[in-house]
């Protein structure tokens, strides 16, 4: 896919372009490129009826989709037209060896108004379905999100015939106010009321449709981009057959609803095999005190009539229901992924843990003001992305091990939280979830196995039920209430990585920390050095990236 540029900065954003190729031409010359040429802008959006101001990529509310294959490399100009700073980040792409380009403050200094900057991606050894957002102030509530999706390499087997259509499904929850208006509310230390509705692509109720003729299978990538709710998809006298779920087939298990919880993506498969005619597609909150409901319609080609009858009905606070729904999506061990070797043949279970992380959450108030917390600490930004520092030894921007790997069981206070830990070990990460909501937990730059989830608090003796053969492999998980979800991850990506809550006023007021996962070594086999184009803020400013 190539895009031609055009507008004032298309000579500096080509230049870019080409100085992206020579700087990562190292990363595989039989790699193709991709150029993605985007304009940030705000716009008049009207998804409830009413009108708003809407963070728009190129005019679209949500922004294009991103395409790509295995091993790809993304080119993707990002022009800021809004009158602050901005950043996208790619939720599930993982960056390897390089969280320079991960788009969160943590590792990137934010594009100033009116300036651009290009970000060099290489969707390395992945395959699925992810989508990006903006991670800076409370953006997130005012679109600039979209899907990406990358597809096997061609002489990759897919585990299912291709299907006839693929479709985009970003489903979440929304404001009618403006985004200004929640971060200004969160910024006095208030909490959010509970949201007006439910979005499905950007439109609201019986706002998007899907085609599909009879007979046929279709693909939908559903990833709840919303800011708080746990949401359940379903599509009326329809199932939904499970394949693949951020990057990993998985068993083909077959379901009438799906709980998609906040920053999750997952792939199934429908057919067209009832009688033609339009079928109600429902998204509704989980949890809730209040249900909210939104529907859309899977519109047949020789459709004999409109839907008809109430919208089906879904799980509403049943949380066993969904556990056993979680625990019953595992991978798929005989089916390819990125490469041409099954997905079980890396055997987790077997692989002795070298550190064990417990990481809890907690809310309180911190000098009058709602603040939330990991471990008791609540992140607050520092003036310098924390890469940067580390890059160029930058002290007194953080220090490494300021949030402890074990709950204090003390309260709430500030500062900037570093996990500090080694490159190539294999840890154990549980996240106790002591309070009465469902909370849902991603980590940039990489997937993790989900060995096991269960209610109460996690103890040594909990291992015994983990699944150690075909669990999941996924970015984002969540964690019921008064529970614990236990994780394996291997820590084979050098960098500075954000694990954060995607309740994202939860992720704003200070639940979220970063993994510093180090080594000493300075070879690119193990990380790539600061971007030629990097932006360099804060205490970084001044500084030389790195000669051609």
């Amino acid at each position: 896919m190539s895009i031609k540029l055009a507008g004032e900065a298309s000579v500096g954003a080509l230049l870019l372009s080409l100085l992206a190729i020579s700087l990562f031409h190292f990363a595989g010359a039989e790699d193709p490129y991709r150029f993605f040429n985007w304009n940030v802008t705000y716009g008049d959006i009207f998804p409830l009826g009413v009108r708003q101001t809407g963070i728009l990529i190129n005019g679209q509310f949500p922004g294009p989709d991103i395409h790509s294959v295995t091993n790809d490399n993304l080119i993707i100009n990002v022009f800021n037209s809004l009158d602050e700073p901005f950043l996208l980040s790619w939720n599930g792409i993982q960056q390897r060896r390089n969280s320079f380009e991960d788009g969160v403050f943590g590792t990137t200094c934010p594009i100033p108004p009116g300036k651009n900057f290009t970000y060099i991606l290489q969707v390395k050894d992945q395959i699925g379905s992810f989508y990006y957002f903006p991670s800076l102030a409370f953006h997130k509530a005012a679109g600039g999100f979209g899907g990406i999706r990358i597809l096997s390499r061609p002489r990759i087997p897919v585990p299912f015939p291709d299907p006839a259509g693929d479709y985009t499904v970003l489903i979440g929850d929304w404001y009618k106010s403006n985004h200004t208006t929640l971060k200004a509310h969160l910024d006095k230390g208030k909490k959010l009321p509970l949201p007006d509705g439910i979005l499905i692509n950007g439109r609201g109720p019986n706002g998007v449709s899907f085609s599909v003729e009879q007979g046929k299978t279709y693909r939908l990538r559903i990833s709840n981009v919303g800011l708080q709710h746990s949401l359940n998809f379903r599509i009326q006298n329809h199932r939904m057959k499970l394949v693949e779920v951020e990057g990993t087939h998985t068993l083909q298990t077959s379901y009438s609803s799906l709980d998609v919880h906040v920053g999750q993506s997952y792939s199934v498969l429908i057919t067209a095999d009832q009688p033609a005619q339009d079928y109600y597609i429902v998204v509704s909150t989980r949890f809730s005190y209040k249900v909210i409901t939104t529907t859309g319609v899977l519109r047949y080609s020789n459709s004999a009539g409109p839907v008809s009858g109430p919208p089906p009905g879904g799980p509403t606070i049943q949380i066993d229901w969904s556990l056993n729904q979680a625990r019953s999506i595992r991978t798929n061990l005989t089916a390819s992924g990125p490469r041409p070797n099954p997905q079980g043949s890396y055997h987790y279970g077997l692989i002795n843990t070298t550190r064990t992380i417990v990481l809890a959450s907690s809310a309180g108030q911190v000098n009058g003001k709602q603040r939330y917390a990991i471990n008791s600490v609540s992140y607050v930004a520092p003036d310098t992305p924390l890469k940067l520092a580390d890059y160029f030894k930058i002290s007194g921007v953080f220090r490494a091990g300021s949030v402890s790997d074990r709950p204090t069981g003390g309260g709430i206070y500030l500062d900037t939280s570093v996990l500090q830990t080694d490159y190539r070990t294999f840890v154990e990460i549980v996240f106790q979830n002591n309070e009465n909501i469902v909370q849902s937990y991603h980590l940039d730059g990489y997937s993790f196995f989900v060995v096991g989830m269960d209610g109460g608090q996690w103890t040594p003796g909990s291992r015994n039920q983990y699944n150690l053969r075909d669990a999941v492999s996924r970015c984002t998980t969540q964690v019921y209430p008064m529970s614990w979800t236990a994780i394996y991850v291997a820590l084979d990506n050098v960098g500075m990585w954000n694990l954060r809550s995607e309740f994202w006023a939860r992720q704003y007021l200070g639940q979220q920390l970063y993994l510093r996962v180090y080594t000493s070594s300075t070879s690119i086999r193990d990380e790539f050095p600061v971007p030629k184009n990097a932006i360099l803020c804060g205490r970084a400013s001044g500084r030389h990236t790195r000669p051609l």
